[in-house]
Formats: structure tokens, sequence, C-alpha cells
């Protein structure tokens, strides 16, 4: 257990209340001593400097690493290159390399069109100055063809010069075996960490897995709907079964686990201390 990584992902903060909000779940988060915290970022870029900000404070305040996002459709080689030495000089040492969307009215997709470009660019300027995260769909990404198409997507990304993964969150667990499977048979070797989404708000969480093609079995959605406007059950509900959700991952061997915060504390710890990770990490 001990070479398992436990890392949290955060969204930039808007308001000054949302600032101090993360800044409380920074440091609680931050005593269970993670591999990284992660940042989001916008399409195109829209909350570049937010995510570098946050990203920045976060790496002085907490002494935990921080990987920003960079997406790179709609953005320039030249604009890599400035982003890139921003991050180096700010001592940032991991990157989750996205292709990310277009933002709403833009036309121009840039002079990159997918994730294993960014890859490889990043590799050619900077050589190993920075530890890569990629992007995994275990269900399939939902702009994807197919499952292969989408699986020999991933390869490429990989072989670009990725050191690890990330993977979309999801709540069966056969569809990350399988994917690590098939992964294992197209000799990908990079360790491939479960995306674990704490369900909280099953409206909002239903919505966006349906956008995003992350199934929620048919036996939790009908239980979780069920239970309307009751927050706490549902709460209790998601913990219990996202708990199960990791611990099943783990015994299985998966090298870690990648909670999306969503700048919130509770949910995620405690799931983390519903599975003893403290004693376990």
């Amino acid at each position: 257990m001990s070479t398992q990584q436990f890392s949290f992902e955060f969204f930039p903060p808007k308001t000054e209340k949302g600032i101090e909000n993360l800044k409380k779940t920074r440091d609680q988060l931050a005593d269970l001593k993670p591999a990284f915290f992660s940042v989001t970022y916008g399409a195109g870029g829209t909350t570049q400097d937010s995510t570098l900000d946050t990203v920045i404070n976060i790496q002085k305040d907490s002494g935990i690493d921080a990987a920003p996002h960079l997406s790179c459709v709609g953005s320039s080689k030249e604009q890599m290159r400035e982003i890139l030495a921003t991050y180096q000089s700010n001592g940032i040492k991991r990157i989750v390399t996205l292709r990310g969307d277009l933002p709403s009215g833009m036309r121009e997709i840039g002079e990159f069109h997918y994730a294993n470009e960014l890859v490889q660019f990043i590799r050619e300027e900077t050589n190993d100055t920075f530890h890569l995260e990629v992007a995994a769909y275990p269900e399939m990404h939902p702009q994807a063809s197919s499952y292969r198409a989408d699986l020999e997507n991933f390869v490429r990304k990989v072989k670009a010069g990725s050191n690890s993964a990330i993977t979309q969150y999801f709540y069966n667990i056969d569809a990350y075996c399988h994917f690590v499977d098939d992964c294992d048979q197209q000799g990908v070797d990079i360790p491939i960490v479960p995306g674990i989404m704490p369900i909280t708000n099953f409206s909002n969480l239903a919505r966006f897995s349906d956008a995003c093609g992350a199934e929620i079995p048919r036996w939790l959605r009908t239980r979780l709907d069920a239970y309307g406007d009751d927050t706490e059950s549902i709460q209790k509900l998601g913990i219990e079964f996202v708990t199960d959700l990791c611990e099943g991952l783990l015994d299985s061997g998966a090298p870690g686990l990648h909670f999306y915060s969503m700048n919130r504390v509770e949910p995620t710890l405690t799931i983390w201390h519903n599975l003893g990770l403290s004693d376990r990490n």
C-alpha cells in the first residue's frame, strides 16, 4: 500500500469567499500529505491567470506540489512556451496535459489539435522538466468514434512522453479494470490512477455524468433519484458507495486515487477516513 499515491483536485475560486474556502480545504487536505494538488483550467485557457495564481499559492503555502491543468486547443506554440516558462520559473514540476474544448464563440482551434501533440511539444521544449499527467477514459471519451479509437488515442498520449494518467470519474469498477487490462496489452506501463468523484448532489451529478459519458449504475441512479430533496440520505448513500468503490480499486491494485474535491473538504475527508488511508499511506 505504501507505493500508492493520492492527490486532490481543485478549481480556481472566483470570489473572496471562494478563496477563503479553498484555503481551508487545502490546509485540511494538505495534512493528509498527498502527492500533489491539481488545479483545473477553463476551456481555451479562460482561467489561465487564476489557475496560475491558485497553483503558486497552493505550492507556496502548503508545501505540496501543485499541478496546473493545461489545455491546448485554441493556443499557439508561442503561448505555450510562455506558459511553460512561467511554470518553470515558479517551481512547478507537474502538469496535467489536456486537449480541452474551445470556449464559446472561438472558432480557431490553434496549433494543437490533440493532447498527444501538447505532450510531445512539452517534451521537445523542456525535456524531463515536468512530470506530465494525461487524461484517461475507462468508459470512453464522449466524443470518441469508438472504444478502440479512444484507446488508441490514449496510447498515443502515453508514447508521446506521459508519466502517468488520471481517469475521468466512474462508478463501475469493471470498466476501470478492463481498461487497464487493455492498456497492458497495448504495452502501456505508466500508472493509471482512478479519478474519484464523491456523490453529494445527485441532480448535478446526473446532468454532468450524462454530458461527460460517466455511467451511473441504474440501481444507484434509481435509489438516489428516489431520495428527491433528501440531501442527507443522498450523501450517506453516496459516501458508502464511493468508499466501497475506492476500497475495491485499491484492493485490485490501483496505483492510488485522485479525488475531485470540488473545493469541498468533508466528502473527500470522510471517504479518506472510512478507507483508513492515514494508516495505510
